[in-house]
């Protein structure tokens, strides 16, 4: 880490910056325009957002996408329709009978659903959770009833990305086994993998690469504080090294107290509280301190004024009443607001939790699969009509996670893994595909050696997180340069940046 040069200078650099941290973070002038060659480039007239939908606790993988191959089926029962309570799904097909309740179990697990990528891996057939693939309940009418999440599969803005994990370089199974090169530190680890993600570092780590890639468009936003925006408190992966956080809540952004309320009811109170805090001062400390919390409080004003200034009337009555629905929502509020905060370049970050099945596997992960296919089914529709205006090209959603967990069932759940799949959905996205080579899984029993397995159906990723994120950074709009430096690890899979995306094709 650079030491800090306590010159008044470098002081007041810093404290410009620090305005835009925390609940109410505010706008900043800072010139951004040298930091990558992205941002060198004439100011776009265009909009583009990445949004991060992340799911805290390790997705089950094998539950979410399967594959129904008859040898991938049979190694998938075999690990996973354990007595006495099996955790396996039940095979698309309604010719194939059910299987054999577990104990205390009252009705058969669900049915996975096929669904039909436009390329063929090797013969091979795939399926989602069922509750992937079920319309939203909270659609009655209309022409979006009966749509799911599959639905947007079906009509090409929602691929599949096979087997992403941490990877410091291309790695072999036996080079895993010889621990021969550099592999991310503290694998399994909840804390270490979710920063490893977020920032391709352990717990730690100071920026993530959400924010790096807001770095270099910041000076691109008429007001580079709106540029990273979480609606999940603090999260690594939207600091940049000038670029911090904005967090709002659902219900929009958090004031300072008392600034814009009675204290202890009494607006005369808070009418003297606001020149104490905002006014100049002749100490330098407290003069900079004013300085951030009036910024702070203008930004939350223009904030206000986006998420109650946006009418996404016309889908309330179809949108899901969950946690992750309304952090979409607000994400939707924001972007059609983008007139009012003059954004060109939008990171967000939105999450969900629960996902640390080590038991009750196929309900707790089935109402998790319920409400991320509810949610993103309605956020596809929200951008269709945005103010009148179809966004969806302009914003690409993806999902992110700890981990993947264990195809082997530890009795009715499934433990800490590693590779998992994930899903890329908006306008942009080449979809109705899964990218990068789907995992084999499980053992045939007669002397199969699993490349993919590093043991428990621990997968060995296929596409590094790096490349994962340098396929969002490049739609993004960020050079093949500056993707080689956001993603630092990026060189270990390729020569330039283009070599290094490797099965990560899945923008336009």
């Amino acid at each position: 880490m650079k030491l800090m040069n306590q010159s008044r200078r470098e002081f007041l650099r810093t404290a410009a910056t620090l305005s835009a941290v925390g609940p109410a973070g505010a706008g900043f002038a800072l010139n951004l325009a040298g930091i990558g060659a992205a941002a060198a480039q004439t100011a776009q007239n265009d909009y583009k957002a990445l949004v991060c939908l992340f799911m805290f606790g390790g997705n089950d993988y094998a539950n979410t996408v399967l594959a129904h191959d008859v040898p991938s089926w049979s190694r998938y029962l075999a690990a996973r329709d354990i007595q006495p309570d099996p955790v396996a799904l039940n095979h698309p097909d309604p010719a194939v009978p059910l299987r054999a309740l577990g104990t205390g179990q009252t009705m058969a697990p669900p049915r996975a659903v096929a669904i039909a990528p436009n390329t063929v891996q090797s013969g091979r057939l795939f399926s989602l959770h069922p509750n992937l693939a079920v319309a939203n309940p909270a659609v009655t009418t209309g022409p979006a009833l009966g749509r799911s999440m599959k639905s947007v599969f079906d009509e090409g803005r929602l691929a599949i990305a096979a087997n992403v994990g941490p990877l410091i370089a291309a790695t072999t199974k036996a080079q895993y086994n010889a621990r021969s090169v550099p592999l991310p530190p503290r694998l399994f680890s909840h804390n270490d993998q979710q920063s490893t993600w977020m920032a391709f570092g352990p717990e730690g780590a100071a920026t993530g690469w959400g924010g790096r890639l807001g770095d270099l468009f910041a000076a691109t936003n008429a007001d580079p504080v709106f540029t990273s925006i979480s609606l999940a408190g603090n999260q690594v992966w939207l600091n940049g090294q000038r670029v911090f956080q904005y967090q709002i809540g659902t219900g929009g952004p958090v004031q300072i107290a008392g600034l814009n309320s009675p204290i202890f009811g009494s607006s005369g109170a808070s009418a003297v509280l606001r020149p104490l805090t905002m006014d100049g001062s002749a100490h330098l400390v407290e003069r900079e301190i004013a300085k951030v919390t009036k910024r702070s409080d203008e930004a939350r004003t223009v904030m206000n004024a986006v998420v109650n200034g946006t009418a996404l009337g016309q889908l309330a009555a179809g949108r899901p009443g969950t946690g992750i629905a309304s952090q979409l929502a607000a994400v939707a509020q924001i972007i059609a607001g983008r007139g009012t905060t003059g954004a060109k370049r939008q990171v967000f970050f939105v999450s969900m939790g629960g996902f640390d099945n080590h038991d009750l596997l196929n309900t707790g992960h089935g109402n998790l699969m319920r409400q991320l296919g509810d949610a993103l089914e309605w956020f596809d529709r929200a951008l269709a009509n945005l103010g009148g205006v179809d966004m969806r090209a302009n914003v690409t959603t993806f999902t992110a996670s700890d981990f993947g967990r264990t195809l082997t069932s530890n009795g009715d759940g499934s433990d800490h893994g590693w590779g998992g799949h994930h899903f890329v959905m908006g306008g942009a996205v080449r979809g109705k595909d899964v990218y990068g080579r789907f995992p084999e899984i499980g053992s045939s029993g007669n002397g199969y050696s699993n490349p993919d397995d590093v043991g428990q159906g621990r997968l060995l990723p296929g596409m590094a997180v790096d490349q994962y994120a340098a396929a969002l950074g490049r739609w993004f709009g960020a050079s093949d340069t500056d993707l080689m430096t956001v993603m630092p690890n990026l060189k270990n899979f390729g020569s330039s940046a283009t070599q290094a995306l490797g099965p990560a094709s899945f923008m336009a």
